[in-house]
């Protein structure tokens, strides 16, 4: 089986209604923009797609897909996922490619991997669950209250436990997460993102009311640029960190924060910040190798999938961006998000695919 055809599609994805916002100096939900989609095709008839998450994706991808990824990939074997991720690390090294698109070929091999296979991914790579609890990871609201009421409703809802993301003022920020701890009580499992919003004495202030409050981790308080930050910040506080979601070179840095003592709770994964499946695998080994976790990153059809075959991670991220809440479609009652069944990893619902792609399209 070869490669014959490398395609982009640019694919309108609408703004969020209504729109949410993230901390202060963050931009929030974007508008109208476009993703690309990635097809990539063979001589056998079995075909691979994935999307690119972030706003404006499509026009960088098809760049990439006209000026390179088209004269790599075609007459090769898709099959030889580990022979084109080494590949497109090597493309990196000159052309500095944008960390989401770096496994975006990846994903695509693995999709096509599924589809060959008459399988879904999770299984290809190798099954270890069925089914993952989910948890309520919030954008950021206007005020406490507000926090504590979009509490009530995810547990309501089933969903298992809260993650925070809030203002990025430490002061702020550490009454807000004894006051959710009071309000939900000792029980329920509550995490903590900073979204890399402080220095390092804030991010030590906020760690310490953390622990204080039982935070299952504390996730990314500072930029991932220095390790060295991180070391001394583990070594500062009690609660448990969870690092490296968005710094650069997937399980290779990864490592260092491993090796520093800082991943206190584990690392971060996901196909589209470590470098597609391939990636996301090596770093949940990496971190398996010394027995912390690998929390899958981010929600959708990529992440279940990971989900269901990483035995080191723990929930499956749910956003939730309103003060109505509404329990996610992949979510049950009971707060569990079930294994995929269909073949390959599927392209998410609700976008306004050309008629070429939309057999990829998630049903249901």
């Amino acid at each position: 089986m070869r490669i014959t055809h490398v395609e982009c599609f640019q694919i309108l994805v609408p703004a969020v209604s209504p729109p949410f916002s993230w901390r202060r100096g963050l931009l929030g939900s974007p508008p109208d923009s476009t993703v690309g989609v990635l097809r990539v095709g063979t001589d056998a008839g079995v075909e691979g797609v994935a999307i690119t998450g972030r706003p404006g994706s499509g026009v960088v991808l098809q760049d990439l897909v006209d000026r390179l990824l088209r004269d790599l990939l075609v007459g090769k074997d898709p099959l030889q996922r580990e022979l084109l991720w080494h590949e497109i690390w090597e493309l990196d090294r000159i052309e500095e490619l944008p960390l989401p698109l770096l496994g975006v070929v990846d994903t695509a091999l693995w999709d096509l991997a599924g589809r060959f296979s008459q399988l879904p991914t999770w299984q290809v790579i190798g099954g270890f669950r069925e089914s993952i609890p989910a948890y309520a990871s919030t954008s950021t609201f206007g005020s406490v209250s507000e926090y504590l009421d979009v509490a009530t409703q995810s547990l309501e809802l089933g969903l298992t436990a809260i993650k925070l993301h809030a203002w990025g003022d430490a002061q702020a920020d550490a009454e807000l997460c004894q006051k959710l701890r009071s309000h939900v009580g000792d029980s329920v499992p509550l995490m903590y993102d900073g979204s890399a919003g402080f220095d390092l004495p804030d991010a030590v202030y906020l760690g310490r009311a953390l622990a204080d409050a039982g935070y299952l981790w504390y996730e990314e308080p500072m930029r991932e640029f220095s390790v060295s930050a991180y070391k001394q910040l583990a070594r500062s506080v009690g609660v448990p960190l969870l690092v490296a979601e968005t710094s650069d070179g997937a399980h290779m840095n990864s490592a260092d924060f491993i090796a520093a003592g800082s991943a206190t709770f584990g690392v971060r994964t996901s196909a589209e910040l470590r470098g597609g499946f391939t990636g996301a695998m090596r770093t949940a080994h990496l971190a398996d190798a010394f027995r912390v976790r690998a929390e899958v990153h981010g929600g959708g059809m990529a992440s279940r999938h990971l989900c269901m075959a990483i035995p080191n991670t723990t929930y499956f991220e749910s956003l939730v961006t309103s003060l109505d809440v509404v329990r996610p479609r992949e979510v049950d009652s009971e707060g569990l998000v079930h294994a995929p069944r269909s073949v390959g990893i599927a392209l998410p619902q609700g976008l306004d695919y050309p008629c070429e792609l939309q057999p990829y399209a998630e049903q249901g």
